[in-house]
């Protein structure tokens, strides 16, 4: 069982993680019970932003095509779409419609996309999570240069196990209340969702279900969570992910793939159960998709105002 021990924290990121640590020492067979933290943690849905940045600039791809390539091989990238904006542009419109908690994700390790992406962190601090090959050697200088949180996936991993150990030094090292765990998840021999890294690529043995999400819950403040199967392809959302995160995660949740409308934005809402909510990327307007980024931005108020 995965264990850890918490420290008393008030994170004054109130609009990014809703989810305070309490003063506890948790034992190795102590974790976050669905049915009773969810219960309290449960609030109004949002709609989370995004920025996904690929070779310096704010993409839209099918996340099942992103690889870093092999020798001899050519790459097969999908691309939905390329930004003339920068992702500053960005981070700066999403700080104006007072949206926290969306997500910049680095999808290449070049020099020019560590640029703008601190470029953007810096213009406007608090309003954006980062990640893209997260550690502890790395980490804190996102949050320096204005993050409000990072997102950690394969650093975390090591030949498809979880490294348990690995996840307790970062959670120790940037604070519990700032750690995003992505756990971004395909369907495997229909067996259900297992967590997939190195760019959505490499199956891990870690199922996503209430007993893992439970237990992780002890190292972050909030799950991302990409539906790879659905990811980029504007075809729906997947209803049995969303419905075991509504079920099951103690903590916020954040779903990303296939939003397509606002029906999806509600269907989320529903099967979420007020600890999920929701990415909109390749189908908004400002990523070249037919869905106002306007009308969801009301959607989104609503919800937080009801």
């Amino acid at each position: 069982p995965v264990g850890a021990t918490t420290t008393t924290t008030t994170t004054k990121h109130d609009n990014n993680s809703r989810v305070r640590c309490s003063s506890s020492s948790s034992s190795s067979s102590s974790s976050f019970s669905a049915s009773s933290s969810a219960k309290d943690n449960r609030r109004a849905m949002q709609f989370r932003p995004c920025i996904d940045l690929h070779k310096g600039k704010v993409k839209q791809i099918v996340g099942s095509t992103l690889s870093d390539g092999e020798a001899g091989k050519p790459k097969k990238l999908e691309t939905n779409f390329v930004a003339t904006e920068s992702p500053r542009h960005y981070a700066e419109l999403y700080a104006s419609d007072a949206l926290y908690g969306g997500h910049m994700i680095l999808l290449s390790k070049d020099e020019e996309t560590q640029v703008v992406a601190r470029e953007a962190l810096k213009a406007f601090p608090n309003t954006l999570q980062v990640g893209g090959g997260v550690n502890p050697q790395n980490a804190e200088s996102y949050l320096e240069d204005g993050a409000s949180h990072v997102i950690v996936t394969s650093y975390v991993f090591k030949n498809g196990e979880l490294q348990e150990d690995r996840l307790k030094l970062l959670s120790q090292v940037v604070g519990r209340e700032r750690l995003v765990l992505d756990l971004s998840c395909r369907v495997r021999d229909g067996d259900g969702y297992f967590v997939v890294t190195d760019r959505w690529q490499k199956f891990t043995s870690l199922k996503v279900n209430e007993e893992t999400l439970s237990e992780l819950a002890q190292y972050c403040s909030e799950f991302l969570i990409h539906g790879v199967d659905v990811e980029g392809k504007k075809l729906g959302i997947d209803e049995d992910l969303v419905s075991i995160l509504g079920k099951y995660s103690p903590i916020p949740a954040t779903y990303a793939g296939g939003v397509c409308t606002l029906k999806d934005m509600e269907l989320i809402k529903g099967l979420g159960q007020g600890m999920v909510d929701a990415t909109v990327g390749s189908a908004l307007d400002i990523f070249g998709g037919a869905l106002p980024y306007s009308e969801v931005v009301e959607w989104h108020n609503k919800q937080t105002k009801s």
